[in-house]
């Protein structure tokens, strides 16, 4: 009895195994069979239909406990027949883990010959059919209002016996075009070496299985690297204004903004660790009992924690926890110097108390005014406000992570109603948070797929390039992009000023662009016109017009004018590079010899080519995170911005995770690769623009001072 219960592994057969799963009526029957109709292969009918029926048709009988185990030796007799005529696929209308269910559910008993085998049984892939099909009854179905509960146990007991499962719903075209898509992706999974566990996990994730085999190919192959032609410099990439220029281009943009939709977007995901690294070390490492403060930074050669010990009444936050401190230590005020400063940075990070590098960026305090302390958030509020405004409405947009919102929703709350006071704009604030489906697989050191503890698939956040995504979900004609650490506390309305000479600049080629697109439109471009717009794509949007343009036809010149002109663009402040780490401005060719404006990072660059090096170190420029970006085009329709990115670049790290060497794939940066093939512009803005927040040390530097 035992053995005509086994199951044909799929080990011997080589066969992809599908097992449709779920109540009576739920449509299995119907999509086994257009499965098998689809791949040309078989499929395995439900053995206790008709031996029930032939028992009903008999006696008027109905099933019973005793019929259990006869169903199940003729299911696996049906499958294992099945299987060895079966085409590459085998599509098993019901299954084993069905009979074990209803034996349960209706007889509160399992034959342990039938529990066995139902466990035992193994399919590649098990897909539950939902209930939302309509009820058809027959000799042979009963309970139609007990369809929710019986479904529930059903999709219990996968989950139980740990079954790679998914589940189908709709009616039966959408099911059956659902069905092959997974099918089609679990192949293509099988064959790249993953299981059906790690495929559902893939699944649910939503991350396309294409972007996981470019992942892994980047892993063994290497990501190809820039190829730098020259740094791009003034008057040769990068736009000079003087003062009065920028008043000028700011006053355009004032004067153009009435009828355009603006919005201020802020990358603000992650926690403030990094800012405080040099304290995490230094409670890591120091024994107050042992050794004096001043011999740890001597030891350490830790100038950070010393500066931070000079400044620390400077701090926007010394008061909070300093008045924290003397609540806890009633003595406090005749403690040794080196005990305050410890107990100081001890709540500081302390997790039951401030732990300030846990929380987000943008949630801590920054700026210190005379009756308040102010946030990043409130910073970046403010300055909204006076550049990204119009029609009397400020639209402001963060993206975090989720975790993080209720942090920024208080502070939101708090300031929004009198800051639309104030100012009598109204705020809109929007959150977003990055896309799972923008996770990218990490990998051990011999570039296999790394695995947790519980040993799923890891998946780390693809970066701050997964944002493209967020942004493409915007609707706005003018977009204002910074990060949420480059804020500043003085002279917020001469920083704006730049802010809004960028969008002037971006305005005024939109229009010239515009213009150009509705008179192709119109067929209104002659010849003697298209040395006009080759000349406005040289010298104002920087496009290298390639020379084997000039071989094509008037009709394909005309088509190649258009498509350099419709696309989505970006205007960048820039400024001079005083050794800050990070991005640059620079001319690089692509693979099919375009050369074009791009910013680029150091990783991105073969560090070993002795030129490309030489390059890399005469920048004269840094990319500040200042853009402004346009994303609808000349008919006033949205850009799908991820159709301008460079998918084959990104950035390789090295982590370490579960105590354990790993490494990650970045996707292309939101203003490197993610933005590859936008129209670019480079202005060169004064350093006063470019305040960020590193470390927790830079708070003290003057744009984050009190004057």
């Amino acid at each position: 009895m035992e053995k005509k219960l086994r199951q044909f592994p799929n080990g011997t057969t080589e066969i992809i195994k599908i097992a449709l799963f779920g109540p009576e009526s739920t449509g299995k029957t119907t999509l086994a069979k257009q499965l098998a109709e689809y791949y040309k292969t078989e499929w395995v009918p439900e053995f206790a239909r008709d031996y029930l029926q032939e028992k009903w048709n008999e006696n008027q009988q109905i099933c019973d406990i005793d019929d259990m185990l006869p169903i199940a030796l003729g299911q696996t007799k049906l499958e294992n027949e099945s299987a060895l005529i079966a085409n590459k696929y085998l599509f098993c209308d019901t299954n084993l883990l069905v009979t074990k269910v209803f034996s349960e559910v209706y007889y509160d008993y399992c034959d342990p010959l039938l529990n066995q085998a139902a466990l035992e049984h193994e399919y590649d892939l098990f897909f539950l059919t939902d209930i939302d099909v309509p009820w058809e009854k027959d000799d042979l179905r009963d309970s139609p209002e007990k369809r929710e509960s019986v479904f529930a146990v059903f999709k219990q007991s996968l989950i139980d016996n740990k079954k790679p499962f998914i589940t189908l719903t709709g009616d039966k075209n959408l099911r059956l075009n659902k069905a092959i898509s997974i099918i089609d992706d679990l192949t293509e999974a099988k064959k790249m070496g993953f299981s059906s566990v790690d495929f559902v996990q893939i699944y649910e994730n939503e991350i396309p299985l294409e972007n996981i085999k470019q992942q892994l190919s980047f892993f063994r192959n290497g990501i190809t690297k820039s190829n730098l032609v020259g740094p791009a410099t003034l008057f040769n990439g990068i736009l000079k204004l003087s003062e009065s220029n920028f008043q000028e281009k700011a006053m355009f943009f004032d004067e153009n903004k009435s009828k355009l939709k603006l919005e201020k977007f802020v990358p603000a995901s992650g926690a403030a660790s990094r800012m405080f690294k040099f304290l995490l070390s230094f409670l890591k490492d120091y024994d107050i009992e042992n050794e004096t403060i001043n011999a740890y930074i001597n030891r350490k050669k830790d100038t950070e924690l010393s500066i931070f010990i000079v400044g620390l009444e400077k701090f926007p936050f010394f008061k909070i926890i300093d008045k924290k401190l003397r609540e806890e230590f009633p003595d406090f005020e005749s403690f040794d110097r080196d005990y305050k400063n410890y107990y100081f940075i001890k709540l500081l990070l302390a997790k039951d108390y401030f732990d300030f590098s846990s929380k987000p960026k943008g949630a801590l305090p920054f700026h210190k005014y005379k009756k308040r302390i102010v946030t990043p958030v409130e910073e970046h509020l403010h300055e909204c406000i006076y550049y990204a405004s119009s029609d009397n409405s400020s639209n402001m947009h963060f993206t975090m992570s989720e975790s993080h919102l209720g942090q920024f929703e208080t502070i939101i709350d708090a300031i929004k109603s009198e800051a639309e006071m104030q100012s009598e704009i109204a705020i809109n604030v929007s959150y977003s948070f990055q896309n799972k489906n923008t996770d990218t697989l990490a990998v051990d050191f011999e570039n296999n797929p790394f695995r947790d503890e519980n040993g799923r698939l890891f998946f780390r956040p693809g970066g701050h390039g997964a944002l493209i995504e967020n942004l493409n979900q915007l609707d706005a004609d003018i977009i204002f992009i910074k990060n949420i650490d480059n804020v500043i506390q003085n002279n917020i309305e001469k920083t704006a000023r730049y802010k809004k000479a960028l969008a002037g600049i971006l305005i005024e080629l939109q229009q010239q662009i515009f213009k150009y697109l509705h008179e192709i439109d119109a067929k209104e471009i002659q010849q003697e016109y298209i040395d006009a717009i080759l000349l406005f794509l040289e010298e104002k949007l920087n496009i290298k017009i390639p020379d084997d343009f000039y071989k094509l036809s008037f009709e394909n010149k005309i088509i190649e004018i258009k498509s350099l002109l419709n696309k989505p663009i970006r205007v960048c402040g820039m400024v001079k590079n005083e050794g800050e780490a990070g991005g640059g401005p620079f001319w690089v060719k692509d693979d099919k010899g375009i050369i074009s404006l791009q910013i680029v990072e150091s990783s991105q660059v073969d560090l070993s080519n002795e030129n490309q090096k030489k390059i890399l170190n005469s920048s004269t420029h840094f990319n500040p995170v200042d853009l402004v970006c346009g994303i609808k085009n000349y008919k006033k329709e949205k850009f799908d911005l991820t159709q301008y990115v460079d998918r084959n670049s990104g950035f390789i790290v090295e982590k370490t995770t579960f105590g354990r060497d790993i490494k990650s794939y970045e996707l292309p940066g939101l203003w490197n690769g993610a933005m590859a093939n936008w129209i670019t512009i480079f202005v060169q803005v004064p350093l006063i623009t470019f305040n960020p927040v590193k470390s927790v040390n830079d708070l003290l530097k003057s744009a984050h001072q009190p004057q």
